[in-house]
């Protein structure tokens, strides 16, 4: 391992066998679950134990980490993201490759990592701190900078299971970042905290960088990695697909979003209906993949039908990256009728301005039968990003501006008077 290394993975491989013997996280409880299953599942349900099917969720991986680079991580949900960095991090251990860590280390890998749920903030600050490697009298030094920096100190007492999820996450961030780690891996967790901690979250960060340290940091949201990183290392199916420049890598990944088919039928039908390209663009006909909000966004759909379809409903919709469903368009409920599909074609569809608050959204695709009827054909396309200063995921999925009217006590008590109606 290079001097100027931080990590150094080398032919890194994780196999699972799915089905009932294994479990994919090799916790505790999971592991003594798996045994009394295999023990007496064949007793308790009369039947024999479940075929084994082998699985890697990481095969063959091989990449080396200079000290002081942010890197991104980035992939289709199942690429082996996470089972990396649960590597890395030492919860579980590969089944083939070596990685090698130069550094003190720490990760934030899940929500509340860490955490006793019916113990307060302020215990599980210690409980984490101790787990990460911390010692007692160093928490005690960091512990009013840790508070400080998650924003909780009116809730340091409170016992942790009455948190949201944004503050476990700002605890939890804080902690780890405490540990001053020469190496820190960050998996997605910070799409749960809101817009003004996770700038604070991207600033710790680049000082970090600035002290040489090392990031890793997994995300579905493109803009994060943008902003973080410099490289990105692109997981596709467990295998190192590309590793290098950030806009390349991202550009790979976003093709690789667009047009994922999910047939509708019996395994090996053929999808009557196909959307065989999609190009997202501006009123200006400009292709772009980052909108601003209150902005209108063109999708082509260049549209393949291999038998006629007569009267389909066409339904779009906006799928944001934490999986809350945002809103869909629909062909039927606005009076499109396409009396006919046969052959290619193009489809178009012009939204409204967009009021989605800012964060990054998938395109789902669904072709279904007149009146809501079976589905043809479903298919997921690009993913794209909505921008804005303000309206983050604190104002929930989108925001439109209201009606306000302020009416003085004395007006509303005059007219109640005269009218008997306050209104």
């Amino acid at each position: 391992m290079s001097a100027n290394h931080s990590i150094s993975v080398r032919g890194l491989g994780k196999k699972y066998l799915l089905g009932l013997a294994v479990s994919r996280h090799d916790t505790l409880i999971e592991v003594i679950a798996n045994r009394f299953r295999s023990l007496f599942g064949g007793m308790l349900s009369g039947s024999k134990p479940a075929d084994k099917e082998i699985f890697w969720a990481l095969s063959d991986a091989s990449f080396d980490i200079e000290k002081g680079e942010n890197v991104g991580i980035i992939g289709l949900n199942g690429a082996g993201k996470s089972t990396l960095l649960k590597i890395l991090s030492r919860i579980t251990s590969p089944t083939t490759g070596t990685a090698r860590i130069d550094g003190r280390l720490g990760a934030l890998l899940e929500v509340g990592t860490g955490f006793h749920p019916e113990l307060t903030g302020r215990e599980n600050v210690y409980l984490y701190g101790a787990i990460l490697g911390m010692s007692h009298t160093e928490i005690d030094r960091k512990f009013d900078s840790i508070v400080d920096f998650a924003e909780l100190q009116r809730f340091i007492n409170t016992p942790v299971k009455r948190y949201s999820s944004g503050m476990y996450v700002r605890l939890a961030f804080s902690v780890a970042a405490h540990l001053d780690p020469d190496i820190l891996l960050l998996d997605e967790v910070l799409a749960v905290g809101d817009l003004p901690f996770q700038r604070k979250c991207m600033e710790f960060a680049k000082n970090l960088q600035q002290r040489n340290a090392t990031i890793l940091f997994v995300s579905h949201n493109m803009n994060s990695i943008k902003t973080m990183c410099n490289r990105v290392i692109y997981l596709k199916q467990g295998r190192v697909e590309f590793d290098g420049p950030t806009d390349e890598g991202i550009g790979l990944y976003e093709r690789d979003c667009q047009l994922v088919s999910q047939s509708a039928g019996e395994a090996g039908d053929a999808v009557p209906v196909s959307v065989t390209g999609l190009e997202m663009l501006d009123e200006h006909d400009r292709e772009k993949s980052v909108f601003s909000f209150g902005e209108r966004m063109k999708l082509r759909l260049a549209i393949n039908s291999n038998i006629p379809i007569s009267n389909p409903n066409f339904i779009i919709a906006f799928i944001r990256s934490d999986q809350v469903a945002c809103c869909n368009f629909c062909s039927e409920l606005d009076g499109v009728m396409l009396d006919r599909l046969e052959g290619d074609g193009v489809l178009e569809l012009v939204t409204p301005p967009l009021k989605l608050v800012a964060h990054s959204y998938t395109i789902h695709i669904l072709v279904r039968k007149p009146d809501f009827g079976d589905i043809i054909a479903m298919q997921i396309g690009g993913t794209f990003h909505v921008k804005d200063e303000i309206f983050d995921t604190h104002f929930g999925v989108f925001h439109e501006q209201g009606e306000w009217n302020w009416k003085p006590a004395e007006t509303v008590a005059e007219r109640t008077a005269n009218t008997g109606n306050p209104g």
